[in-house]
């Protein structure tokens, strides 16, 4: 009942705490300033996702004083998710060289890898594979692509955050469908701190989240599926199947940029829902049908595979077609001049 109680409590913390970042940011003139790389027409704040870092953490060792996480647990998210936040944030008010972002990006995947989980046995077609000591290299690799897949995804209002809570939202359910009760109460006090941010960020955003915001969510969401796989190894088709719209778009445009010869580092305007949103001349509809995929498409199917009734590759490749060809018709990772 007490954690119950804090949910509430956490969403109020961010929104007050968004509140007063816009306000910090207005005043000190961190300001995202609209270019020809853009998808923005206003001057509008950056910054915001600190607010759902600070909400997030600050109230996430209440879970283990609870005895719903475990302690270990805790300082996986904590070390990790406060690592990629400072540098995010450091990042938002000046520059670091893409090559120290990538050390501190793989630093906070070991640390969490530590805390929390590496790769778990898999269940592929009914095999149980184990990759044992390159299974930490794959998990690695895995939680720094999230990271930064959930940082290119965040280019429009109100995207990035109606991710993270129709994802969190899903999995909590998808948890307590299946029994596994202890596991539900992370992801939701991650869904009620962006529901706070949210206020402020839904189309037209009045405050854009920043790399703080973006990166640390990307690699709390990629720690929470390998925390869930360790527990039973569907859940981490079942994570990959929520977050496939994000997972799909990031990586078919990734891939197609790379295959003309770009610098895929470079900022641009080439995901498949900026191309989207500029076709219909607004983000509000992109951000919501992205939130109404998450719910009416990919959750049934991460259920089917919690539920047994899917093995996970066969609802992964049934969730991934269709969004493979929405990314490939709305020009993902092509060139704005076609």
């Amino acid at each position: 009942m007490s954690v119950w109680f804090v949910l509430p409590i956490i969403f109020l913390c961010a929104l007050f705490l968004t509140a007063k970042l816009r306000s910090y940011a207005l005043s000190h003139s961190l300001i995202d300033v609209p270019n020809d790389r853009s998808s923005h027409l206003i001057p509008t704040p950056r910054g915001g996702g600190v607010a759902i870092v600070v909400s997030f953490l600050l109230f996430l060792p209440f879970l283990s004083f609870e005895n719903t996480l475990p302690w270990g647990h805790t300082v996986g998210f904590l070390g990790a998710g406060a690592g990629i936040a400072i540098l995010g944030f450091l990042d938002d008010h000046g520059h670091i060289a893409a090559r120290w972002r990538l050390l501190g990006h793989f630093s906070a995947a070991c640390w969490a890898m530590y805390w929390v989980a590496g790769l778990p046995v898999l269940s592929i077609f009914g095999l149980h594979v184990d990759l044992g000591i390159f299974g930490y290299v794959v998990a690695a690799l895995y939680l720094v692509w999230m990271l930064n897949l959930y940082n290119f995804m965040d280019g429009i209002d109100g995207i990035a955050s109606i991710e993270a809570v129709t994802v969190c939202l899903g999995a909590a359910l998808l948890y307590w469908i299946g029994g596994f009760y202890g596991l539900i109460w992370a992801p939701l006090l991650l869904a009620f701190a962006v529901f706070g941010f949210l206020y402020w960020n839904f189309p037209p955003a009045r405050i854009f989240m920043g790399d703080a915001g973006s990166g640390f969510l990307g690699i709390i969401l990629g720690i929470f599926s390998l925390e869930a796989a360790s527990v039973q190894s569907d859940f981490f088709w079942a994570w990959l199947i929520l977050l496939g719209v994000f997972i799909v778009d990031a990586t078919v445009t990734l891939i197609r940029r790379l295959f003309r010869g770009e610098k895929v580092y470079e900022a641009h305007r080439s995901h498949a829902y900026q191309f989207a949103s500029r076709q219909l001349g607004k983000h509000r509809p992109v951000s919501l049908a992205i939130g109404a995929i998450n719910i009416l498409w990919l959750l049934p199917l991460a259920f089917c595979v919690i539920a047994g009734y899917l093995d996970g590759i066969v609802a992964l490749l049934i969730a991934y077609v269709p969004l493979i060809i929405l990314a490939i018709k709305y020009k993902a990772g092509m060139s704005e001049s076609r």
